[in-house]
C-alpha cells in the first residue's frame, strides 16, 4: 500500500485529471447527468427537497451529504435565504449551509434560482429601474426590444473585451447600473469589469460610485471566466463541488490522511484567520498534525490555539502554492508517522514517535511548543 504521501501526491500533481476519472465513473456519470438534465426544471423549494436524487447529490456538492435527511432543518434554512445577516443559515456556525444556500437562493431569486445568473437577470431587473428612474416606461416598445436584444446576445459574451466590443450590450449594461457609456471612461470601465470582486483593493472596489462594484459583481469575468454570462451556482459549480467531494471521500476510503491533505488544498485559498481554521474539526486536525501536537490540545482554550498557531505558521502561506505544497507535504508525512501504512514504516516510526501526553496540562505543552531549541 502507498504511504499517505506518495498517495496524496499521485492525486494532488493533477486535480484535474484525478477528477476527471472520477467523473467516468459509471454511478457518478449517471448521477451528474440526472442532475444536470433536471436541476433547471426545479421552481420551488418543495420541488427541490421532493426530489430525493437531486436533492442528496446537491447536499453531497457542498459536505452535507450526512444531513441530507433533515429536510425540514434545510427547508427552514432555504425559506429564511442569506440576505439578512440574522437568517438561520447565516447564524449558524457551519458555513457550508450558508454556501449551499446561497447557490440554491430560492428566496432571493423564487422560481428562477436554479437558472439565474446575474448578467442575465439582474442586469435586465436593473435596466428596467434605471429607465423608470429616466422617466420611461420600462414597458415601453425601446426598453422591450433593448432588453430583448441584450437576453439574445449576452450569453454570446465570454469576456470583457467580448462585452466592451458589442456597443449595444456594453451601452445597455453601463445603463443598468447608472452609468452613460458615451461620458465613461473605457479604460477604467475596462478594468472595472477585469477587478478581483473579493478584493476590497480592487479597482471596483475603491471607486467612489458604488455603481462600478455593481457592475463589477454583476459579470464577475475575473472569477468565472467565459462562463461569466451563463453561468448558474445551481448548475456545473454544484456538479464541480460533487465531483471534487467524490475524489476526497474515495480518498479517504483507502487513506483518511490524504483526503484531509486534499480538503486542506480545497478549502485553503478562502482561510482569513486562525478561528476559521478552529471552526473546522477537519482543517484543525490538519494544523495539528503537522505541528505535530496530539489530538487532546483540541480541548485547549480556543484563544490559546489560535496564538499558538499563529507562533508557529504564517497564514497568507497557504495562499501560496509553493508554500501550501510544502506545509501539506509536511502533513502527509506526520500523519503517516502517526498512522503508518505499512509494518516497516510502523517499526521506523517508533523513532519519531511524539512523548505520551497525559497527564501533562495544557499550559504546560503550550510553554514547551514555544520554548526553542
Amino acid at each position: 500500500m502507498l504511504n499517505t504521501f506518495t498517495s496524496y501526491q499521485l492525486i494532488a500533481k493533477d486535480i484535474n485529471k484525478s477528477i476527471d476519472r472520477i467523473e467516468q465513473q459509471p454511478t457518478v456519470d449517471r448521477d451528474t447527468q440526472y442532475y444536470l438534465a433536471n436541476i433547471t426544471k426545479v421552481k420551488s423549494i418543495d420541488d427541490f427537497v421532493n426530489n430525493d436524487r437531486l436533492f442528496k447529490y446537491a447536499m453531497k456538492a457542498f459536505g452535507l451529504g450526512d444531513m441530507d435527511y433533515a429536510k425540514a432543518f434545510m427547508v427552514k434554512a432555504l425559506k429564511e435565504g442569506v440576505t439578512d445577516p440574522n437568517s438561520f443559515a447565516n447564524k449558524l456556525t457551519d458555513k457550508r449551509y450558508a454556501q449551499f444556500v446561497s447557490a440554491f437562493n430560492f428566496a432571493a431569486n423564487g422560481p428562477d434560482a436554479t437558472i439565474y445568473n446575474s448578467a442575465q437577470q439582474l442586469v435586465t431587473k436593473n435596466y428596467a429601474t434605471q429607465a423608470q428612474i429616466a422617466g420611461l416606461d420600462p414597458n415601453s416598445d425601446y426598453v422591450k426590444g433593448e432588453t430583448t436584444y441584450y437576453l439574445a446576445n449576452i450569453t454570446k459574451v465570454k469576456s470583457v473585451d467580448d462585452l466592451m466590443s458589442n456597443s449595444r450590450l456594453y451601452t445597455y449594461a453601463l445603463a443598468a447600473y447608472g452609468l452613460d457609456s458615451a461620458t465613461e471612461d473605457k479604460d477604467l470601465i475596462k478594468q472595472v469589469l477585469q477587478s478581483k470582486v473579493s478584493d476590497p483593493g480592487s479597482v471596483a472596489n475603491t471607486q467612489t460610485n458604488p455603481a462600478y462594484a455593481g457592475l463589477a459583481l454583476a459579470f464577475n469575468f475575473q472569477a468565472n471566466g467565459e462562463n461569466a454570462t451563463t453561468i448558474n451556482p445551481a448548475q456545473q459549480p454544484t456538479v464541480d463541488k460533487y465531483l471534487r467531494q467524490t475524489l476526497e471521500e474515495d480518498a479517504g476510503q483507502t487513506n483518511e490522511g490524504v483526503r484531509l491533505a486534499l480538503y486542506f488544498q480545497r478549502k485553503a485559498p478562502d482561510i482569513t484567520s486562525w478561528y476559521d481554521v478552529l471552526a473546522d474539526t477537519a482543517l484543525a486536525s490538519v494544523v495539528r498534525t503537522a505541528l505535530g501536537l496530539p489530538d487532546s490540545f483540541a480541548t485547549a482554550d480556543i484563544d490559546k490555539q489560535a496564538q499558538l498557531f499563529e507562533q508557529k505558521l504564517d497564514l497568507t502561506d497557504f495562499t501560496d502554492p509553493a508554500k501550501l505544497t510544502k506545509f501539506l507535504t509536511r502533513f502527509t508525512s506526520m500523519y503517516e508517522i502517526n498512522n503508518p501504512t505499512s509494518p516497516a514504516v510502523s517499526s521506523v516510526s517508533v523513532l519519531f514517535a511524539q512523548p505520551v501526553t497525559s497527564g501533562i496540562s495544557t499550559d504546560l505543552m503550550m510553554a514547551m511548543q514555544k520554548l526553542k531549541f
